[in-house]
């Protein structure tokens, strides 16, 4: 999603609740869409405070979050804390959050959900106060609390006129596409009342409590303008707390609304400085609607500090470095720079091709870089102006966390080619680097990204720099790391292209694939690594070899296939080439998949090609895979001695026509190497023919047909050859489509094979004609057409 400056600054088309409580309706998603850490090395929470994290960078409207939809529990904690401060000694900690925030829930309950009953409560307990009448209420607290002390009673007399306002301060918590009506509080008495209390408090705990509350009921009033008069009037003696910076984000709301948008953003900014509970609500709120209120915003900044902050806010809608400059100028030491350079640095990588391939063109193959053509590509996307300004800010070392700009220009520096510099830098941030686990793992990870790329052919000196990280990389870290925050999936799926890339070049296939990801494919196709059974016997070679070397024992662990998948692989390939001895042979050596049962029973011909049927049939026997296999070599041998023919041809028609794509038994050749799906258009080509070929089914129909004895024999035979010829018709019509489009003019929809010639003109009278007319809809409509 690109943010746009100015006039087009915000997806919101309107926006009617203009306090800290109004609801985001903006889409996720966007032109970056898939920037989610997934694609960077620099982990942007190892060095900006978590106030900052909803603005990292993000395809999204917030990194993390998406939107924002913590309007009605985001100061639950403070509430909690103060509250609980106040009356201590006095009412326990549970109860006083259970009348604050009332029962805990689940998150998907909303705060007014949550509040009903506890709500009603506090209704009677001012009612016993008002009247002094017990209640069932104030008999049931009575027993808990001190309902008479004067604490208590101004806590539970504040949550009385507190819960007034929150009828429409609180909303439900979801985003939408549609604007939503502000509700308003137009009670002008009760919120007098509120305010003649906060005039007549001595007790400075509730009388910033009760400030607060009417400056909110005043702003949920028609008469917003007397929010801003009373905290005009009031705010000089009103300490500059939570509380305060939630009333200022009131009055930047309410002088939004009057179209004072310069005032707006000033006040905006002042809250998103002061208070990090509201920077994501205060940075998506400045809204400058032209250059002029920017500018106008920016002349009302009394000191460096509040310049600071509005380029601080401006810097996440529109230029990060220009916003850096001018931080830096005005203050070395603001924490807004630290947020504002992971954004740029995370910039700088969203445009680095880490594929190792590049375009060929227009319907033409990715084709394959070498490492020298890929840093080649990469290098020169640095910006230059943005590694100078990363460069001179740490140079100067005068910055709250100089290692944050020490690992950005040692990073900046390793993209550029320039690793003995980089090297430098990052020995440098270790002199003021914290002492936490997240900056260590960053440091630790930008080094490896660093001693990586210094290697341009793999030697067996340099591969000793890399072996220690690549193991923390591919083994330590997946199964010790507990957090979310830190980036090292990137890095770990660059390293394996980049080393995948390095032994290509080496002429090195088995570890090219290795460490390649060919074996990721959107499609779910399958590895075609194993079409080639040359390197197919090399990978076989590799794998079963007990001396490997360090680096190759690292790529073994991680290779997602063993020897037993390639096994399996070429079990199945084997089977389907009628070779069954050999498919046997490396079925036994498959370990468990050996044992792996068919869905339906394998040696079963239908009229139809319904594998969901055949999967719910009663199977007096369940055939594994092994079953299966020494059951076609049992049929084939009696075969050989002339033995039931009929009988046993039929059954291997069947059984090689169910692990095609058409039968019931397609989990046979379901695994990785030769891939999934519901359709044979989403494996490769060698495999698609595959699985899609019919002809050895066909043959065994043959011979099961030229030994029938009756006519229900051999209009069974003639319909199952009718079938294969009907697959193969629809294989060849469908292989080499290039327009999808022209299938449907074709005008050709029942065609008559020899199959169904012959079934119609010389088998009518049988009863399987007539099971086939019930049951296939196709064959009844070429019959009565």
């Amino acid at each position: 999603m690109k943010r746009i400056f100015l006039s087009k600054l915000f997806l919101v088309s309107s926006v009617t609740i203009l306090s800290v409580y109004g609801i985001i309706y903006a889409c996720a998603g966007g032109d970056d869409w898939d920037f989610f850490g997934y694609n960077s090395n620099f982990t942007p929470e190892t060095f900006a405070d978590k106030s900052y994290s909803p603005l990292f960078l993000s395809g999204d409207v917030f990194y993390g979050i998406g939107f924002d939809t913590q309007h009605n529990s985001r100061f639950n904690g403070n509430l909690k804390s103060d509250w609980g401060t106040y009356l201590k000694g006095k009412i326990d900690t549970t109860t006083v959050n259970y009348f604050l925030i009332g029962d805990e829930r689940p998150r998907y309950y909303s705060d007014e959900k949550n509040k009903i009953r506890n709500k009603e409560e506090i209704t009677d307990l001012h009612v016993y106060y008002k009247n002094k009448k017990e209640n069932s209420t104030s008999l049931k607290w009575g027993k808990k609390i001190p309902l008479k002390d004067a604490k208590v009673k101004s806590f539970v007399e504040f949550l009385y006129l507190a819960q007034k306002i929150e009828t429409v301060s609180i909303g439900e918590d979801y985003w939408s596409y549609d604007p939503v009506v502000a509700k308003t509080f137009n009670d002008a008495k009760m919120i007098q009342s509120i305010e003649n209390v906060y005039n007549t408090l001595s007790d400075p705990f509730l009388k910033n409590r009760y400030w607060f509350l009417t400056m909110k009921a005043r702003f949920y009033s028609n008469e917003k303008q007397k929010a801003i008069e009373f905290f005009n009037k009031t705010e000089s003696s009103v300490p500059k707390n939570v509380l305060y910076y939630r009333a200022l984000s009131y009055v930047a709301g309410i002088n939004y609304k009057q179209k004072k948008y310069a005032v707006s953003n000033y006040l905006y900014a002042q809250v998103f400085d002061n208070c990090p509970e509201l920077r994501v609500v205060t940075a998506y709120s400045f809204r400058p609607k032209n250059e002029a209120d920017w500018t106008k915003a920016l002349s009302m900044a009394k000191n460096n500090k509040e310049k600071a902050a509005l380029w601080a806010v401006h810097g996440f809608y529109k230029d990060e470095k220009q916003a850096i400059e001018k931080i830096y100028e005005l203050d070395p030491k603001s924490e807004h720079l630290n947020y504002l350079a992971t954004r740029l640095v995370n910039k700088q990588e969203q445009a680095i091709n880490n594929s190792f391939q590049q375009n060929a063109g227009e319907n033409q193959p990715m084709k394959k870089q070498t490492v020298a053509e890929n840093k080649t590509e990469n290098q020169p996307k640095i910006d230059k102006t943005a590694f100078d300004l990363v460069a001179k800010i740490s140079a100067a070392g005068n910055t709250e966390r100089p290692y944050l700009w020490d690992l950005s220009l040692g990073y900046l520096q390793t993209l550029k080619g320039d690793y003995t510099n980089a090297d430098k830098s990052f020995d440098k941030a270790v002199k003021t680097l914290p002492k936490t686990e997240l900056a260590g793992m960053q440091l630790r990870l930008l080094r490896f990204v660093n001693n990586l790329s210094k290697i341009d052919k793999l030697t067996d000196k340099n591969e000793k720099t890399i072996l220690a990280d690549l193991n923390w990389l591919y083994n330590e870290l997946p199964k010790t790391y507990k957090g979310q925050e830190f980036r090292y999936q990137n890095a770990s799926s660059w390293s394996r292209s980049y080393l995948s890339t390095l032994y290509r070049e080496k002429g090195n296939p088995v570890m090219s694939e290795i460490f390649g990801e060919s074996r990721y494919s959107y499609w779910n196709d399958g590895n075609s690594f194993y079409d080639n059974e040359k390197v197919l016997l090399e990978m076989k070679s590799f794998l079963a070899k007990p001396n490997k070397t360090e680096l190759e024992n690292i790529g073994a662990g991680i290779y997602s296939l063993k020897l037993k998948d390639i096994n399996n692989f070429q079990a199945v390939q084997a089977a389907f080439k009628n070779k069954i001895p050999e498919a046997i042979e490396f079925m036994k050596q498959t370990d468990s998949v050996q044992y792996y049962k068919f869905l339906g029973n394998p040696f079963n011909g239908s009229i139809k090609d319904c594998h969901d049927c055949d999967h719910a049939a009663y199977q007096k026997k369940k055939y594994t895979f092994m079953d299966f296999l020494t059951t076609i070599k049992d049929m084939q041998d009696k075969l050989e001695k002339k033995e039931d023919v009929y009988t046993n041809s039929l059954l291997l028609g069947n059984a090689f026509y169910n692990i095609s794509h058409f039968g019931n038994g397609r989990t046979f050749y379901e695994i990785s190497i030769v891939g999934y799906g519901s359709s044979p258009y989403s494996f490769r080509d060698s495999m698609k023919k595959m699985i899609t070929d019919c002809s050895v089914s066909k043959m065994y129909y043959q011979k099961a047909l030229q030994a029938a004895t009756t006519k229900e024999q051999k209009a069974k035979c003639i319909y199952l050859i009718s079938k294969c010829e009907r697959n193969e018709y629809y294989n060849n019509k469908y292989n080499n489509v290039r327009n999808w489009w022209s299938i449907e003019d074709d005008k050709i929809n029942f065609i008559a094979w020899n199959g169904f010639k012959t079934l119609q003109k010389e088998y009518s009278d049988t009863k399987y004609y007539q099971d086939v007319i019930a049951e296939c809809g196709y064959f009844n409509t070429y019959v009565n057409q």
